[in-house]
């Protein structure tokens, strides 16, 4: 994408509005602009980054065995009526009347609904177990929406339900999805800690909470520095034995984490004080398991092999996407902006033309944007080159390639790296090879 024809609307000035550090880069880098309050539109390098993160949640899923399909936003309320939280959900609920009187709602959460499609669809107790997941906008009226999107009123969500035939299964299901959501994390470029959770106004007796840690996070979290060592994407573990899920989720559950609400100071007195970590988290996800709560109040129920009634235990998982951009953000960032985990970076390279209307500047930078495809921004504007590196430094992109008058006719550029500030001048070709995933 060239700069001089982008939607990037950055700003120098540090906006009022904004009381955190995610909500001015946000804004100052073009990514977002308000429209009402608590709801934003993405602008185009702000959707890139929450496509990027769905793509990631959408694979690990995927590669867990659940299955994607879409719900719409609006509900009815007779589903909620059903399950009995209609009237007891509260004013974050947006409740709305058609055009015929009906009473709906947009939806800030999908329990209801999945158990009436499965309900609907699952005949017989061989069809379970079932686990599906979307990715969808929700809504909740917040009473007081702020820390951008963080605390927004509509937001971007992946979540997963899932419909097992026993207690057993609905723990392995379980197990499944705390494990694939790890292994999303840290491909994500994040370290998100589980820590046991209180379950709220979804129900049940079992949930993890997913921290990354930043400053303005709004829970004390502490944790047991073993954490940091979990490396479960080249971990060889299989979702469809149940022997590597227990030893995972044991192996996971018994290093300690929690947050201030669930901390227990005598198990973090016995953690050696070299590995004891605190600090303040940001929830960008939580796994639930509930039993038959919905299905049992929604009157779902199969026949077993042999006759006899079977509910269906259910368990729900919910990923924050559009809170994970702000989270991202908060965990690292500087004095000059973002600083993006390759994986989610709106771009992975900025190419930055010091002297456009130079025949070998010209040259050398259409030539690299060409073999470069999408995944490069070009500053091909007429700026001074100040105000190039300052808004490439300011939107995070994790390497620059810098083009000079002087190099350009030599056949060399200037590489930086965003996270380290490294800087390596290098043929061009050489510089290209570097970037190429899985390049040193």
């Amino acid at each position: 994408m060239r700069l001089s024809r982008s939607l990037i609307p950055t700003l120098k000035e540090i906006p009022a509005e904004a009381q955190i550090v995610s909500h001015r880069l946000m804004l100052r880098a073009g990514m977002v602009r308000q429209t009402a309050s608590g709801i934003y539109a993405w602008l185009p390098a702000g959707l890139r980054v929450l496509q990027k993160i769905s793509a990631i949640v959408r694979q690990e899923q995927n590669a867990a065995g659940v299955q994607e399909l879409l719900m719409p936003t609006i509900q009815s309320a007779d589903l909620w009526r059903e399950s009995g939280r209609y009237d007891v959900y509260g004013k974050e609920m947006l409740r709305i009347t058609d055009r015929h009187e009906r009473e709906l709602l947009y939806g800030p959460t999908n329990e209801e609904m999945i158990t009436a499609l499965v309900r609907d669809s699952v005949k017989t107790y061989r069809d379970l177990p079932q686990s599906l997941y979307h990715i969808q906008w929700k809504f909740r009226d917040e009473g007081r929406p702020r820390f951008g999107v963080l605390r927004g009123r509509e937001f971007l969500m992946k979540d997963a339900y899932s419909f097992d035939l026993d207690y057993e299964g609905a723990v392995l299901s379980y197990r499944r999805m705390m494990l694939a959501y790890m292994r999303t994390f840290q491909r994500l470029g994040v370290r998100a800690i589980p820590m046991v959770a209180d379950t709220g106004p979804i129900g049940g007796d079992l949930s993890h909470e997913f921290h990354v840690l930043a400053p303005t996070g709004e829970s004390q979290v502490f944790y047991d520095s073993a954490f940091e060592d979990l490396d479960l994407n080249s971990a060889n573990l299989d979702y469809e034995n149940p022997d590597d899920m227990a030893a995972f989720f044991q192996r996971a559950t018994n290093i300690y984490a929690a947050t201030d609400e669930k901390h227990d100071s005598e198990a973090w007195a016995k953690i050696p004080a070299d590995r004891k970590r605190e600090g303040r988290g940001i929830e960008v996800g939580q796994i639930f398991y509930f039993g038959p709560k919905y299905s049992q109040a929604m009157g779902f129920s199969l026949a077993g092999p042999d006759g006899s009634k079977i509910i269906p235990e259910m368990g729900s998982y919910g990923i924050g996407v559009s809170r994970l951009v702000g989270a991202i953000i908060e965990a690292s960032h500087d004095d000059a902006g973002i600083i993006w985990p390759d994986a989610v970076a709106p771009f992975s390279v900025a190419l930055l033309n010091l002297k456009p209307g130079d025949a070998a500047c010209d040259a050398m930078c259409e030539d690299i944007y060409r073999q470069f495809g999408d995944d490069i921004l070009y500053d091909d504007r007429s700026e001074r080159a100040g105000a190039k590196f300052a808004e490439a430094d300011l939107m995070g992109h994790p390497w620059q390639i810098i083009v000079g008058p002087r190099g350009a006719a030599a056949g060399m550029v200037e590489l930086k790296r965003r996270a380290s500030g490294e800087r390596f001048e290098l043929p061009r070709a050489a510089a290209l090879a570097k970037l190429q995933p899985g390049a040193a």
